[in-house]
């Protein structure tokens, strides 16, 4: 009997054209993204041949933001939001808020009205959550400090973007489009939002931390793998659905909570490796809409508008950034990771202009101008990424300004003139201040031992000292920073953080100035531990050798108990 193939014929003429594409892209020495999108534009409406269901890609290519999202709250933690707060928060309030001023100068100079400046700023504004994933993943960044602080940038840029979505139909309204809601208040409209995202956000924190971890271990107990990846694979599209449907959150946000409340179980590494093949393939499809929804007709009837809406999204809001983080006194590279993430544009963007559509706010050109500088930031943004290091090097080694400018003086990055001088001679030297390092350092101020910390996250260093404790920011696998722990006068360096590779560039620092230091280092595995060894660092521990070892004199003791 007929039926209808649309569903299928998307899918597999897309995978299979950007898995071609893809593979042409990344031989001519370009990100496979490129060949993804240019697979979307191959089987989209405004080029001949087969034509692909828009609206069937789109949600496929939603499905994809939720599992990456999932994904991302499998590693990022509350207390990992929590400790980008200073910077994430402000930054991304202030980089929205000027994106959005150049956005909103260039629509008014064409002669737009005041609500389509407004959306058409807004969509500038945000950067795309998968993008910046996919490019951190790529350079395996996603866990580090800079990783972090990007992440929760883009955190924050999507929180704001659900308040502007619910607010946009009474303020078009007010500015002149067409408003759903005529008879709701501003004030009433921003206090319901304001309080759907916070009891979501609640529900998800004191609820969802207890409920699904330990229903994800009870599944687990089956033994099945098929029910153990359905309860992941439903967790996120169902938290995420419920999110938008009860409470108002994009499916993008949702998902993200879904994952950080499942992070709380030992099982979330699992999880996480169960849903990447979903989260890759769906990924590629999100790529794919986005080709779908470009006209190219664009580049030869506004080429000029096009060009400024692309020097808004990778010059007007790179700049703003660098220099927003700058100002926080972060580090050179940070300031560039930073920048790099979000010289693009994405989803939100989308949805953004879309409904500005629907309200009859925004001309249908500043649809097509917001794809096209989409689809140019997008294909873009990769190289930036890869520019980050030779564009550092450039600027520390141009001219003396610069230098200074990659080195300027940071107070966290060396101990403060007050710290006390027992403090300075004798002291552990502890590299890394989390889990491990954090009950380290409570053990040795409880024996009174002098101690410095060497910890990449300022947010710590900030707590440390206000705790009168000494520490300074910065990676201890960079000479300088051991330095200003005194490592030349120090009696031990306990390195905390699992990087054979780091851990080598800090024990040779610390061996030439200081040759008698005692050295004890964490490996991440025992193949790690055993190279370690036999290199004679220094006394190498791993997480499950003490584990069995305290394990082992459990049993002995019980084995000895019996009458």
């Amino acid at each position: 009997m007929p039926h209808d193939v649309s569903l299928i014929s998307t899918i597999a003429v897309g995978l299979g054209l950007a898995l071609v594409l893809g593979m042409v892209a990344v031989r001519l020495g370009l990100p496979a993204l490129v060949g993804y999108l240019l697979a979307g534009i191959a089987i989209g409406p405004a080029t001949p041949g087969f034509v692909a269901d828009v609206g069937l890609a789109g949600q496929l290519a939603e499905i994809g933001v939720m599992l990456l999202m999932f994904g991302v709250g499998l590693h990022f933690s509350l207390e990992d939001l929590l400790a980008v707060k200073r910077i994430a928060l402000p930054g991304a309030v202030v980089q929205i808020a000027v994106a959005t001023a150049l956005g909103m100068g260039a629509a008014l100079w064409w002669g737009w009205s005041l609500a389509a400046a407004l959306i058409f700023g807004l969509a500038l504004s945000v950067a795309s959550t998968v993008v910046l994933l996919r490019a951190l993943e790529s350079l395996g960044a996603l866990d580090s400090e800079n990783g972090r602080i990007a992440v929760g940038w883009l955190v924050v840029e999507d929180l704001v973007m659900v308040l502007v979505l619910v607010l946009l139909p009474p303020l078009a309204g007010v500015l002149g489009g067409a408003s759903p809601a005529p008879d709701t208040s501003l004030s009433q409209t921003l206090a319901l939002t304001l309080g759907q995202v916070t009891a979501f956000v609640v529900l998800m924190m004191v609820v969802g931390r207890k409920v699904f971890p330990r229903f994800l271990w009870l599944v687990a107990r089956t033994g099945s793998r098929e029910l153990f990846t359905l309860c992941v694979v439903a967790a996120a599209l169902g938290i995420a659905f419920g999110a938008a449907k009860l409470f108002g959150v994009s499916f993008a946000l949702g998902a993200f909570f879904a994952g950080m409340v499942l992070r709380e179980s030992e099982l979330s590494y699992r999880a996480a490796h169960e849903t990447l093949p979903l989260r890759d393939a769906f990924a590629v499809l999100f790529f794919v809409s986005v080709g779908m929804l470009f006209d190219p007709a664009i580049l030869v009837e506004e080429p000029l508008r096009v060009v400024l809406v692309v020097a808004i999204i990778l010059v007007g809001k790179t700049v703003a950034a660098f220099l927003l983080v700058l100002a926080f006194r972060y580090p050179l590279n940070t300031a560039l990771t930073v920048a790099a993430s979000l010289a693009q544009i994405g989803e939100f963007s989308f949805i953004l202009a879309g409904l500005g559509v629907a309200l009859q706010a925004l001309p249908i050109e500043g649809q097509h101008l917001i794809l096209a500088g989409a689809l140019i930031s997008i294909a873009v943004n990769p190289l930036l990424f890869r520019a980050i290091q030779p564009l550092q090097a450039m600027l520390t080694a141009r001219d003396a300004n610069s230098a200074r400018l990659a080195r300027r003086a940071d107070p966290l990055a060396e101990l403060p003139a007050s710290t006390a001088p027992d403090y300075l001679s004798g002291q552990v030297v502890l590299v890394g201040y989390g889990r491990v390092g954090r009950r380290l350092g409570e053990a040795l101020l409880a024996a009174g031992l002098p101690f410095v910390v060497a910890e990449r996250d300022r947010e710590r260093v900030e707590t440390l000292r206000g705790r009168g404790l000494a520490a300074v920011c910065g990676d201890a696998s960079e000479p300088d920073v051991l330095i200003q722990a005194h490592i030349a006068r120090a009696a031990a360096l306990v390195v905390t953080v699992p990087d054979a590779v780091a851990a080598r560039r800090m024990v040779e620092t610390a061996r030439a100035l200081n040759p008698d230091v005692k050295v004890v280092l964490r490996a991440a595995n025992g193949d790690e531990a055993e190279i370690l060894r036999g290199e004679g660092v220094g006394a190498v521990f791993v997480a499950e050798e003490e584990l069995a070892r305290g394990m082992l004199r459990a049993t002995t003791a019980a084995m000895g108990d019996r009458p």
